[in-house]
């Protein structure tokens, strides 16, 4: 049980944060969790997943933990701009996209939130992150502004147009790679007069 107990705290200090099952593959058991998160080394900030007690909570780290409770997810909307940086929101809850065909997982923590795409919606413009040693599929600056105002109804027009200012403030986008992305997702003609009049504000 010791060797267990050392060898679950070495795996989580190289990654941290870890499913009962990735522990299960090295050979180590949920009595062996379950003592660790007793004695407060070890917290489950989720049903399956576990972390060290000293790891922080900040947004980023949010992202992570909803990463690795759902692999195949897209962090998207209002959390791709807060993590971009575009927008002083702070969701309630991680917005995430899946495939449309695929189960909607129920999780408990962190909150997440449920958009469906299609095809190459998953990947068209999906860039990945590393935060705290997991990968974390997140849809760039361009395409997570083009989807805030396809999805303007759920996350509300506001959102999307300061993302729309702060992206082209801090440089992070162009008018040229929000056409490609707005063209793609049938909004560009939405977008067009938001775009064009920020532009010639000098945003």
């Amino acid at each position: 049980m010791d060797s267990q107990r050392t060898q679950a705290l070495k795996l989580l200090k190289a990654c941290p944060m870890m499913r009962l099952k990735d522990f299960a593959a090295h050979g180590i058991g949920p009595e062996t969790l379950a003592r660790l998160v007793r004695d407060g080394a070890v917290v489950r900030p989720a049903r399956g997943l576990y972390q060290l007690a000293d790891s922080s909570g900040d947004a980023a780290r949010i992202l992570a933990e909803a990463s690795v409770l759902v692999p195949k997810g897209v962090i998207c909307l209002t959390s791709a701009l807060q993590f971009h940086e575009m927008t002083l929101q702070m969701p309630s809850a991680v917005w995430m996209a899946i495939d449309r065909t695929a189960w909607r997982p129920k999780i408990d923590y962190p909150p997440i939130r449920f958009v469906r795409f299609t095809g190459p919606s998953l990947t068209d413009g999906v860039e990945r992150h590393s935060i705290d040693g997991v990968e974390v599929a997140i849809t760039n600056p361009a395409r997570t502004i083009v989807d805030c105002f396809r999805y303007r109804a759920k996350v509300g027009l506001d959102v999307a147009l300061e993302g729309l200012r702060e992206g082209l403030r801090r440089r992070k986008v162009t008018s040229d790679q929000l056409w490609t992305y707005g063209t793609k997702g049938k909004v560009w003609s939405t977008m067009r007069p938001y775009v064009e009049a920020t532009v010639a504000d000098g945003t």
